[in-house]
């Protein structure tokens, strides 16, 4: 895909820790109604990546882009049009679900009319009606998930960013999550890059995978392409750890 019709563009990303490169020459395009599932072992990337996407780390070369705004030179404008969920999100606990809703829609400048619109709208979605008034201190992780997930996607954003989706949500509330995604990605042609390490949820929701191993992008294309390009068949758990030199014993596989 050409960069400048992707909703996410990575170029020639890298970033170093010292002597240790976490990220190594990354080139890689997401298109506006796609859902990217980005999968790696621990310390593959992952996580690095996302946070670069995100603007909260700064790369040691190459970049990012956001609906063609460079996330370090155009950071306002490019954060305009994310969502992001990290996978331990910092919440105000000491205000109710519903103020830190409003408080997040003050800061994108939503007026409290349609605030309150889309808080009625997530919070029936993701059951948390009940509770929009509880500290969110007494919140359960998977709570907070769906909250998180409500706020990052009241102002509507292009691309939505989200490390590790499925931590602390119930079957119901999974599900009801992959059906959403699903939705903002087809009807909302909303740029989705997900990272996980539950392959399930890659293999049911991803229109591409790639895959991440000590920084470098291993693979991307369809589950077919990885089919094809293994010359296996098998399922995503047993091509992703032959991808990553790790792959299963016949004890495992019996």
């Amino acid at each position: 895909m050409n960069g400048n019709h992707a909703a996410i563009h990575i170029e020639n990303l890298r970033k170093n820790y010292g002597d240790v490169v976490a990220v190594r020459d990354l080139c890689l395009d997401v298109a506006p109604g796609e859902i990217f599932c980005y999968l790696g072992p621990n310390g593959a990337g992952k996580t690095t990546t996302i946070k670069i996407l995100a603007g909260l780390l700064r790369p040691t070369a190459g970049l990012a882009r956001i609906m063609g705004y460079d996330i370090q030179s155009e950071p306002v404008a490019a954060k305009r049009l994310i969502g992001y969920i990290p996978d331990h999100p910092y919440l105000y606990e000491k205000l109710t679900g519903r103020d830190f809703f409003y408080f997040i829609a003050d800061l994108f400048g939503i007026d409290r009319g349609m605030a309150e619109k889309r808080l009625n709208e997530y919070f029936e979605l993701f059951g948390l009606k009940g509770d929009a008034d509880t500290f969110i201190e007494n919140y359960s992780h998977g709570m907070r998930q769906k909250l998180v997930f409500s706020i990052s996607l009241m102002h509507d954003p292009k691309a939505l960013i989200v490390d590790e989706p499925m931590v602390g949500l119930d079957p119901r509330s999974a599900r009801t999550l992959k059906t959403l995604l699903r939705q903002k990605a087809r009807r909302e042609n909303m740029a989705i890059f997900l990272s996980t390490h539950t392959l399930s949820v890659a293999e049911e929701l991803a229109d591409r995978i790639g895959v991440l191993h000590r920084g470098e992008l291993l693979f991307v294309g369809t589950l077919a392409e990885m089919h094809q390009k293994l010359g296996k068949s098998g399922n995503l758990e047993e091509m992703f750890l032959s991808l990553t030199g790790a792959e299963l014993s016949p004890e495992e596989t019996a």
